[in-house]
Parts: C-alpha cells; sequence; structure tokens
C-alpha cells in the first residue's frame, strides 16, 4: 500500500473509481484543477509515493527532482512510446520509478467521429457535397497512416462500408493482408488515394512538403493523434487547393491559430472521450495499480 498517492489533475475516473484509490494509499488528493507549473507540480506531489495523472500535463525531470520519495507514476492516457509520453519516462526510469500507462480505451469514438464526418462530407449534409453530387463510401479510396489499434479500427469500419482500404505502416501486417488492405510506401499511399487518416503517435510526423506535392489536389485529410502529422507550412499551401482537413482537437491541428482557416473543420474537442471510454480508462487504471502493489479490488 501507498503512503500517499496524489493525482495531480483530473484524471476522468468514474467515481467508483475514484472511491476505489483509497483501497491503495493510506492517503489520497485529487485535484480538480491543471497545474500551472512544475513549481506547483512538484508541491502538489511533494512527499507522496504514488502520482497519478491525464495527458493535459507534462511532468518532466524538473518537478521529479523535487519529489524524492515517488515511486510510481500511472498515467490515465495512453502511453505508446517513452518519445511520445508526457512524462520523462527515462528520467523516471533511472529513478527507479515505475511508469504505467493505459491503451485502446477511447478508439471506438473516434472511428465515429471519422466515419460522421466522412458522411456528411460525402452526401453533403449541410454543406454541398464533395464530389458535386452525394455519394456513398463504397469504392472510396482510402489510405490509413498508422495502422496501430484505432487505424485498424477505422480501415475496418470503411472497409465494412464498402472503401478500397491502403495503409502504410512500419511494416506490412499478416492480418491487414488477409482482410484485402494493401500495403503501400508512403508517398505511393497519398498519391492514389482519395481520402487520408492519420493515425500515428503524439510527435510523429510524416508529411513535409514532398509527401503534399504526392497527395496532390481534391482529397481529404483525416489526423485523429494527439499533435500534427505534418510540417505546417507546406500543409497550408497544400490547403490552398480544393482540399479540406479534418481532426477534432486543436492539439492535433496545431493551434488555435489555424482554427478560422475555411479548409479546416476542427470539432475542438476529443472524440474519444466518451461515457464508455471513461469506464474502459477506470477499468484500466485500477489494474495498473493492482498490478503493482498486489492489491486486488
Amino acid at each position: 500500500m501507498f503512503h500517499k498517492l496524489v493525482a495531480i489533475e483530473p484524471t476522468s475516473l468514474i467515481p467508483s473509481a475514484e472511491k476505489k484509490l483509497y483501497s491503495f494509499a493510506k492517503e489520497v488528493i485529487l485535484y480538480s484543477d491543471i497545474p500551472g507549473d512544475d513549481d506547483e507540480i512538484a508541491a502538489r506531489i511533494g512527499d507522496a509515493d504514488a502520482v497519478l495523472l491525464s495527458y493535459t500535463t507534462q511532468l518532466g525531470k524538473a518537478a521529479l527532482e523535487k519529489c524524492p520519495n515517488v515511486k510510481y507514476i500511472g498515467m490515465c492516457n495512453s502511453l505508446y512510446s517513452p518519445e511520445s509520453a508526457n512524462v520523462d519516462i527515462y528520467y523516471a526510469n533511472s529513478r527507479g520509478i515505475t511508469v504505467t500507462g493505459i491503451r485502446d480505451y477511447g478508439d471506438e469514438g473516434v472511428v465515429e467521429y471519422v466515419i460522421s464526418e466522412l458522411v456528411r462530407c460525402l452526401h453533403g449534409f449541410g454543406q454541398e457535397p464533395w464530389d458535386g453530387m452525394a455519394r456513398e463510401i463504397t469504392g472510396l479510396k482510402t489510405g490509413i497512416v498508422g495502422l496501430g489499434k484505432s487505424g485498424g479500427m477505422i480501415a475496418d469500419a470503411l472497409h465494412f462500408l464498402g472503401a478500397e482500404i491502403t495503409y502504410f505502416a512500419r511494416s506490412e501486417k499478416t492480418e491487414a493482408k488477409a482482410k484485402g488492405y494493401r500495403f503501400l510506401p508512403l508517398d505511393e499511399l497519398l498519391e492514389e488515394s482519395e481520402v487520408v487518416c492519420c493515425c500515428l503517435n503524439r510527435n510523429t510526423v510524416l508529411l513535409h512538403a514532398p509527401q503534399f506535392e504526392k497527395l496532390g489536389n481534391k482529397k481529404i485529410l483525416f489526423n485523429t493523434g494527439l499533435s500534427p502529422a505534418w510540417d505546417e507550412e507546406p500543409f497550408l499551401k497544400w490547403l490552398g487547393g480544393d482540399n479540406l482537413c479534418f481532426c477534432d482537437t486543436v492539439g492535433a491541428l496545431g493551434g488555435e491559430h489555424l482554427l478560422d482557416h475555411p479548409k479546416i473543420r476542427c470539432m475542438q474537442v476529443s472524440t474519444g472521450r466518451t461515457r464508455q471510454a471513461f469506464d474502459r480508462l477506470s477499468e484500466k487504471v485500477l489494474q495498473n495499480l493492482s498490478g503493482f502493489t498486489g492489491i486486488n479490488i
């Protein structure tokens, strides 16, 4: 059992899960706002040996080195790699601090977002039809950049509705080939696709000026990651053509200064943050705590 567990910011745990946190520590403190800087983060952690946080705060060496008692950090958000994490995992590990995160809790909502926006765009619901006449997803040439869990689910949903799926990933995937999805080099995928969905880890940028030249004109681009999948200057140049970009969050877009661009459709909300996603998130955070402490609840 921990001496003190501190959630340094809102973690999106459901109320029943928050109550169960008291089974893991003698003292539990849950903050309801986001800390402003490293000093405030360190002050909130204090002498705690367990820390919880979400995706809205960066927990780095500057704050952690002021908190010598920490032995466990639970990320209540996605953890795919140390490089894309909002915790300095390398520094934490050098101190013997265990860092856990979760995966695959909000993908369903993201899939629904892509399908919803694409259907509205193609059919012309509340706007002009993309091709001048309503069309279906049937036969739509769709490229998925990053065929992880969410990218795979988006591909499956679009394939079910009749889209022709190609994908680019670190390597060709046997299970994708069995479904009839074609693996292509990135430039070929961009050139061939009518719609491209970027489903990449945070801070992964694959679309530079040459890639936008390959992507060409009269294309639809989705970004469902947590940060832009592109360099901004060639991205804006590409948008000067007859093209369209969809993002759910400002973080995925690259900043509020782009919100008023006429070729950008940004919902300004994380579409993966649904009631069911919070249930899945809570369950996985508690599982991580149980795995570290050996306390089953």
